[in-house]
């Protein structure tokens, strides 16, 4: 799923990695491998083709 971090533009779009309970671990295009925690950030999707 490709999405994207609303509070941090500057990251780019990211590929979800894994989900583990409240953990995100998202591959952002200008930040690398991110670990997120689902409570504290909101992720929005990217749409497919875009």
């Amino acid at each position: 799923m490709r999405v994207r971090l609303p509070d941090r533009p500057d990251w780019g779009e990211g590929q979800v990695q894994s989900v583990a309970g409240d953990r995100i671990t998202v591959n952002f295009e200008n930040a690398g491998k991110v670990m997120i925690l689902r409570a504290q950030s909101r992720l929005e999707s990217v749409e497919e083709g875009r």
